[in-house]
C-alpha cells in the first residue's frame, strides 16, 4: 500500500478532560486509488489529513507513506518528504496574491532555488491540463474562484507527488466548478498513479471516489 495508517489515535488535552478525536483508526490507500473521507464537522477529517500529510503527529499509531514512517525522520528529511511526495489542496486556495498563476504553480520548486526551464515547461503544461493555459500571467485577483482552485491543484501536482490530500477542495465552489475540480483530482490518481484522499461534506464529490471512509 502506498499509504498505510494503523491504529491511529489522536487526543487533544483539554482543561477539564481530554478530547478524543478518533481512536484506533485504520486506513490503507493504494497507488492510483481515490478515497473520500466523510463525516460530520468535528469528526476528525482534517486532523486525519494532517497526520497523513506528516503535518501533525498522532498520539499513537503508525503512518507509512511509500514505505517510510514520516514521524521517525529528522526535521530536514521530513520536510523533504513533504516537498517531494505529498501535495496539498485546501478549501482556500492559498495562492500568493502578488504572483501570477504560473509563478504560483512553480512555488514548490522555488523553495530549492530558481526554477529551471524544465520546471517552467511542466508548470505551463499543468496549467494547460487544468484549462488555464491562457491565464498563466494572470494574478489571483484576476481569476474566478474555480480558476484559483484549479491553479492550486496544478501547484499541488508540480512535483509529481505520490500522495495528494484535499481538504474540502470544493467547499467554496459552485456545482460546475466543483465537478471540474473533482475530475482533476481523479485524473491525478489515474494518470500519475497518486493516492488521492479527499475530506468532503459534498456527497456528489464523495460518490465519485473509488472508496468511501466514514469517520
Amino acid at each position: 500500500m502506498l499509504v498505510a495508517a494503523n491504529a491511529l489515535t489522536k487526543i487533544y488535552p483539554g482543561p477539564a478532560e481530554d478530547v478524543i478525536v478518533f481512536s484506533e483508526l485504520n486506513l490503507q490507500v493504494a497507488d492510483g486509488e481515490s478515497v473520500a473521507v466523510v463525516g460530520p464537522s468535528g469528526s476528525g477529517k482534517t486532523t486525519l489529513l494532517s497526520i497523513l500529510g506528516a503535518m501533525e503527529a498522532p498520539t499513537s499509531g503508525e503512518v507509512r507513506i511509500d514505505g517510510e514512517d514520516p514521524y521517525a525522520l529528522t526535521q530536514n528529511k521530513l520536510a523533504q518528504l513533504r516537498a517531494e511526495k505529498i501535495g496539498f489542496v485546501f478549501q482556500e486556495h492559498h495562492l500568493l496574491p502578488h504572483c501570477t498563476a504560473l509563478e504560483n504553480v512553480l512555488l514548490p520548486v522555488l523553495a530549492d532555488g530558481r526554477a529551471s526551464q524544465i520546471d517552467q515547461k511542466r508548470a505551463a503544461e499543468l496549467l494547460g491540463a487544468v484549462d488555464l493555459a491562457e491565464r498563466e500571467k494572470h494574478l489571483p485577483s484576476q481569476l474566478s474562484g474555480g480558476e484559483r482552485q484549479r491553479v492550486a491543484i496544478a501547484r499541488a501536482l508540480m512535483r509529481k507527488p505520490v500522495l495528494l490530500l484535499a481538504d474540502e477542495p470544493t467547499g467554496n465552489l459552485d456545482r460546475q466548478n466543483a465537478t471540474r475540480v473533482t475530475e482533476l483530482l481523479l485524473l491525478a490518481a489515474k494518470q500519475q498513479g497518486a493516492a488521492v484522499v479527499v475530506a468532503t461534506h459534498d456527497e456528489k464529490v464523495a460518490q465519485k471516489m473509488e472508496t468511501l471512509r466514514k469517520m
